[in-house]
């Protein structure tokens, strides 16, 4: 299935990356879209161009944009995927007329095939174009029906979730600078223990507090350490942070 691209920003490169192969591409003068093409193979197109050569366009484009894209594109399209955040299906069918519209919600990852891949099924889409579309993000990651209702939600787990993991890595790295750590041999040692326990997390059937309790001896060094993060407030702030993703999604 040719895939074309609209947009080559950051989502945008990290699929493209994760597929592996020659990319056709668009952008509105970035020149991300040539850089892209000269990274993995293919071309930088024409969004019309684009649209009449490609099986599959995958909106990579501002969400703003959506109606001024499907009028470029418009009796070209033959089916749609968006990454766009804050656009629901209605508005998809209503820009794409006819065409079979996939919304679904990648997180960076997907670059390394790792990704967590939202999708939020639309009603009227034949079951074997499904199949092939999900097969495609299959190769991202892992994905992850749901309706629609909810992925807004979910979208403020997994798609903010690698920020926030990269934050807790930074904070990390700093606190062991302080105790004479050096940055490399630091980062390394957070990125691999991360990686690590979240292999183990997804062992124990995402129980947490079984990987918290393998870990941790009562009033030993990593009970003192967990006590401090909860006097910090960690939970909290991780209220907060959800709260405040979803209520920018609610505008």
């Amino acid at each position: 299935m040719q895939i074309g691209l609209i947009g080559a920003g950051n989502m945008a490169r990290a699929l493209a990356r994760g597929w592996g192969e020659p990319v056709l591409v668009s952008d509105h003068g970035s020149g991300r879209a040539a850089a892209l093409a000269r990274e993995l193979g293919g071309e930088a197109l024409s969004n019309a161009e684009l649209a009449r050569r490609a099986e599959l366009l995958v909106l990579c484009h501002k969400p703003a944009q959506l109606a001024e894209v499907a009028a470029e594109v418009a009796g070209r399209a033959r089916a749609v995927v968006s990454v766009l955040g804050a656009t629901p299906i209605a508005a998809l069918q209503r820009a794409y007329p006819g065409v079979p519209v996939f919304r679904v919600m990648p997180n960076t990852p997907v670059e390394v095939r790792r990704g967590v891949i939202l999708y939020a099924p639309a009603d009227g889409v034949a079951p074997e174009l499904e199949a092939r579309v999900m097969a495609l993000f299959e190769r991202l990651g892992s994905v992850v029906s749901l309706p629609e209702s909810l992925l807004e939600a979910a979208t403020a787990v997994s798609g903010v979730g690698p920020a926030y993991q990269a934050l807790l890595a930074e904070a990390q790295v700093e606190a062991a600078l302080r105790h004479g750590l050096g940055a490399p041999l630091a980062g390394r040692l957070v990125a691999e223990t991360m990686a690590g326990t979240a292999e183990l997390i997804a062992l124990r059937g995402h129980d947490t507090l079984a990987v918290r309790r393998e870990v941790t001896s009562p009033g030993g060094s990593t009970a003192r350490g967990l006590a401090a993060l909860e006097r910090a407030g960690i939970r909290a702030a991780f209220q907060d942070a959800i709260d405040a993703v979803l209520s920018r999604s609610e505008q």
